[in-house]
């Protein structure tokens, strides 16, 4: 639920604080005092509406899957929004991107906005035939997981079906440009790190002459090798070093004389057309490593060409038998659908009795395979489709499957947000919602906006909007001030004794209801 509200600059709204208890809360005042625009800045809090004020305030005892969300739990959980340059979004102090904030929010909040079908469109009325089934089939739930399994599988093996007989389609094709890129890399034939190679042995040639040149002056030095050593001996000094430097020398000067002799074998057009040829690959391919997982890209696909066939008929047998047991298993849970519908059409019914409107129809039609099942549900008032009705019927209409799904589906600590669903409605008809929501607020906390003395009658918290000095202000209102208000609403800002009288009754029988 929503204990605590607090606003700060919105529009008509200076500064406001609001706390609130479970059950049915309602809020009044006359058009234009900024009712909608407080529900809309609640909403907007949570991220599911478009923020506006500078900053607001909820706090809630809705849990929050501190591994989902990564934010730490609380036992009461403080959403905020601030706005300056742009909107930021926050619980427990910790910033949160405002669509992950409104998939929190939308698990445990309903907001009924003006002719939002969502609630009439199949997929949500087979949910909730589902649940209802489930509660007097228990297998239906393992069922219905059963099928899904199967759907997806079904699903996936089909289109990977779909693939490979395109593929098929263009397989002549397809082999012979993996043949091609095949043998276009192995003309070449490269071998890892055979550039770097390569390139050593060009700059090695590059400098030949000037090191056979250099190297011949430098041989030099052995000449005078026997000199130093009478100068060693002269000076009384070890000669072991020299010796060791000397020969560490003529060993490298031999492998010189090696490398060069090496170099003089070489075809350089050989090895620049070498080179040549591994740097259209690097070119292509970005290295030679690039060429060679290519080639072996392209030499998979060319041995799954090659087996096709045979991993088509292998599939094509398995996207049957899963079909077959798709067919069986959505028939099986449409006959479960079909058993109990008729009771909760029944049940259905016996709300909207209670909110003065004609019998609806639950009806089961044959409908292409989903994740559901194949079944598509349709709903009509009275064999009137959802969008001839009258606003005040959809309303109520949609109050009843409300009601419905709050005895099969209650969601602990769940709340509804209504924007004047009893505008339009008689006095009667206001009473008859006022009723159905009562008995909802058992299990949720109610927030609606509404025009009507006897919905506001209902209400065991009671809010109102109004202005002073072009400034939006809202007051909790006691019993005795709940009878002026309600007088107003009844007959205008001039309340008459009869509409005094009435309101009172309203509010007694109210408190009736209640004990």
């Amino acid at each position: 639920m929503i204990e605590r509200f607090y606003l700060k600059n919105l529009l008509s709204f200076d500064e406001l604080e609001l706390h609130f208890s479970k059950g049915l809360i309602v809020f009044t005042g006359p058009s234009g005092s900024g009712k909608s625009l407080l529900m809309d800045a609640i909403l907007a809090t949570l991220g599911i509406q478009d923020a506006q004020a500078a900053l607001s305030e909820l706090d809630v005892t809705w849990p929050v899957d501190e591994e989902r969300y990564g934010i730490e739990n609380c036992e009461t959980n403080t959403f905020r929004h601030i706005k300056k340059e742009k909107v930021r979004y926050f619980i427990n102090a910790q910033s949160i991107p405002k669509k992950r904030l409104k998939a929190l929010s939308t698990h445990y909040l309903k907001h009924l906005s003006l002719r939002d079908y969502s609630d009439f469109e199949s997929h949500s009325l087979v949910a909730l035939v589902d649940t209802f089934v489930a509660q007097e089939i228990p297998q239906h739930q393992e069922l219905l997981q059963y099928y899904a399994t199967l759907y997806e599988e079904h699903r996936s093996a089909l289109k990977e079906l779909d693939r490979l007989l395109e593929e098929q389609q263009k397989i002549v094709e397809l082999q012979e440009f993996a043949r091609f890129e095949i043998e276009k890399i192995a003309q070449i034939d490269p071998k890892e790190g055979e550039d770097e190679a390569l390139l050593a042995r060009k700059r090695a040639l590059s400098k030949k002459e000037k090191l056979e040149e250099r190297l011949h002056q430098a041989e030099a030095i052995f000449q005078h090798e026997h000199v130093v050593h009478e100068v060693l001996t002269l000076m009384e000094q070890e000669s072991a070093f020299f010796d060791d430097t000397m020969n560490e020398l003529r060993a490298a000067f031999d492998t010189a004389h090696e490398r060069l002799e090496d170099l003089e074998e070489t075809d350089i057009e050989s090895l620049l057309d070498r080179i040549e040829a591994l740097a259209s690959l690097k070119r292509r391919y970005g290295s030679i490593h690039g060429a060679l997982a290519y080639q072996k890209k392209k030499l998979q696909e060319l041995q799954e060409y090659e087996s096709i066939d045979s991993t088509i008929e292998t599939l094509q047998k398995r996207v049957k038998e899963l079909h077959v047991n798709v067919e069986d298993s959505a028939a099986e849970i449409s006959k479960n659908r079909n058993k109990l519908l008729p009771r909760l059409e029944s049940i259905l019914n016996e709300y909207l009795q209670q909110l003065y409107l004609r019998n609806a129809s639950l009806r089961l039609v044959k409908a292409a395979y989903n994740e559901q099942g194949c079944d598509r549900i349709e709903l009509q008032l009275n064999n009137t489709i959802l969008n001839n009705i009258s606003t005040g019927e959809f309303n109520r209409l949609r109050l009843a499957l409300l009601a419905v799904k709050s005895k099969f589906t209650v969601l602990e600590n769940g709340v509804l947000m209504l924007d004047e669903i009893d505008a339009n409605l008689s006095g009667e008809e206001s009473m008859s919602v006022a009723r159905v929501l009562r008995q909802l607020s058992q299990t949720y906390q109610i927030f609606v906006i509404s025009h009507q003395p006897q919905l506001t009658s209902m209400g065991e918290e009671h809010f109102l909007v109004y202005k002073e000095n072009e400034q939006s202000r809202v007051k909790q209102l006691q019993p005795d001030e709940r009878e002026d208000e309600i007088a107003r609403m009844i007959s205008g800002n001039t309340v008459s004794k009869e509409a005094r009288l009435f309101a009172k009754e309203l509010l007694e029988s109210a408190a009736c209801a209640l004990s």
